[in-house]
């Protein structure tokens, strides 16, 4: 198939014109257009979605240990110097000292937007390189990053018991057991598990047996915390150079090993836990914070949290529904184990309806945009520019993928608030094409320089009115703090959207409108231009007469 050559006369001088002289007889117009819509349309699919943007706070704490200390002297000799030295790194916003007994901690917040990697690593770095200036007594510095922008939970499941049967030891087991699986899915960031009691053997001590036996509970302590620890006992190297490790198993598994355990000796006799107090294999006792899940069905039960966060810049459907698959295999097990539970927050399932429920008001704005121009220009020239909208929105959302950004109602709102303008270049070229067609002069003019002519000639106006409107999102980069990183998607993409909607008017509109409109028929214009070239005016400007 040759290709189309233009019979364009019209020299454009705006890259307005230019752009719409090549590409109006370019056979890849159409495949660009199908291109455009195809990455943007993936772009939406597989970009990654949150309800909220993540925004990177950096910062950590330094506790450093010392043992006999006095509030004021881990002052003058921890905190302070500590201090000093950390306020060399840069970036630093605030550093906040606290000296208590035996202790001092020094917390440390840097700029928002800092990279939270390298912010840590200037913070080890700076308290290491300084270790000379702490007490010889003060015990080895714990540095402990700040995790706030994946703390937030996209998941968080309410686990009760529905067998009354159920232990609490056992319950706590298979909960944990679920983080643990749950824990190991691709992009999990971490999960916490509040309101839970661990297992624990509660030892209760009949103080009138203990006194008879002239016992204390120190001995008590004493004789059960030297059974229960797990102790690895380490051999030399063998002949082949590797080293043995023995591992010594704890000696208390079950209720019976705790009762057995010998505590003193009473008048040559061994007394033994089981002769002094009452063993029950159950919960940490001593905990007494307690979570409730209500719900109309269940009521009120006390129940265990479990929060599952994912790692920041990753997709916060993809990661739920993944977690959500897993307890769908989960379930047969946990109901034949007595266990039920509650799915009390899905932040991916809200991220992905606010973005269904902004295509949905797109498609709405764009039938809204359809109906108007059909009225003011004709069913054709609103076919045409209502193809732009979601020609520009691709290109928009493909740019935000390949740079890194997330789907969320910041971006949406940026979205948005540029729909209104995304149109207007589409409008105002469709419209000078509409009027130059309707000129009397249009029959003696061929199809390719009218639409050229006409694209050329609002090319100036229309550039630097976009150009004014992208400058006044630029300011918007620059604000610091919470509320510029939260506020930061506006200027990123307005800017695109606008610069985008330039491109798809010169390039699509004036090869749309080619295809899709027409000259009109005006033999009355033709008869009376054709009558007065005849006719000659002849003007005597001397006399005044003509």
């Amino acid at each position: 198939m040759s290709e189309q050559k233009s019979t364009c006369q019209y020299k454009p001088k705006d890259i307005a014109g230019k752009l719409a002289l090549i590409f109006l007889h370019n056979p890849l117009t159409p495949l660009l257009a199908i291109f455009v819509l195809a990455v943007g349309f993936l772009a939406l699919e597989i970009m990654p979605r949150e309800e909220d943007p993540q925004i990177a706070i950096s910062g950590g704490s330094v506790i450093v240990p010392m043992p006999g200390a006095t509030p004021k002297e881990i002052e003058n000799v921890i905190v302070k110097p500590l201090e000093e030295k950390i306020r060399e790194i840069s970036g630093v916003e605030y550093i906040y000292g606290i000296a208590k007994e035996n202790v001092g901690i020094v917390n440390v917040q840097y700029y928002i937007g800092q990279n939270r990697e390298i912010s840590n690593l200037k913070l080890y770095d700076k308290v290491m390189q300084n270790m000379n200036l702490l007490p010889k007594n003060a015990m080895q510095p714990l540095v402990k990053p700040f995790d706030i922008d994946i703390d937030i939970p996209i998941l968080t499941f309410a686990f009760y018991k529905k067998d009354a049967k159920l232990s609490d030891a056992k319950f706590f087991k298979i909960v944990k057991d679920i983080q643990y699986r749950i824990n190991r899915i691709n992009n999990v960031s971490k999960t916490r598990l509040k309101g839970a009691h661990k297992r624990q053997f509660n030892i209760f001590v009949d103080l009138e047996k203990l006194s008879g036996y002239h016992l204390s509970l120190g001995q008590v302590m004493k004789a059960i915390g030297s059974v229960a620890k797990e102790v690895p006992e380490v051999k030399d190297r063998t002949k082949d150079k590797k080293i043995v490790i023995f591992g010594v198993p704890n000696a208390i598994e079950s209720i019976d090993d705790v009762k057995n355990i010998m505590v003193a000796n009473y008048m040559g006799s061994p007394i033994y836990v089981k002769d002094i107090a009452r063993v029950e294999d159950g919960i940490d006792v001593q905990n007494f914070h307690q979570a409730l899940v209500w719900t109309k069905k269940l009521g009120t039960k006390p129940q265990y949290t479990l929060e599952v966060s994912k790692l920041k810049g990753t997709n916060a459907v993809f990661v739920a529904n993944d977690v959500l698959a897993l307890m769908d295999e989960l379930k047969p097990k946990l109901q034949k184990e007595g266990v039920g539970y509650v799915l009390t927050r899905n932040y991916g399932k809200r991220a992905n309806d606010a973005v269904n429920e902004l295509v949905d008001h797109l498609l709405i704005t764009i039938a809204i945009i359809a109906v108007m121009l059909v009225f003011f220009l004709g069913w054709k020239e609103a076919l045409i520019v209502t193809f732009t909208v979601p020609a520009i929105l691709a290109i928009t959302l493909f740019i935000a993928y390949i740079s890194g950004q997330t789907i969320n109602r910041i971006t949406l709102f940026a979205f948005l608030l540029a729909l209104g303008l995304l149109v207007d270049a589409a409008i105002i070229v469709i419209e000078n094409i509409h009027r130059h067609l309707h000129e009397h002069d249009a029959v003696y003019k061929d199809m390719d320089t009218i639409l050229v002519e006409a694209t050329d000639e609002i090319g100036a106006p229309t550039n630097v009115a976009t150009v004014a409107i992208i400058l006044t999102m630029i300011p918007m980069l620059f604000v610091g703090g919470m509320m510029g990183q939260f506020m930061r998607p506006i200027p990123l993409n307005v800017p695109v959207s606008l610069i985008a909607s330039l491109l798809i008017a010169y390039i699509f509109t004036p090869y749309l409108a080619k295809k899709m409109l027409k000259k009109p028929h005006m033999h009355h214009h033709h008869h009376h231009f054709q009558k007065e070239e005849r006719i000659p005016k002849e003007c005597d400007i001397e006399g005044g007469k003509q």
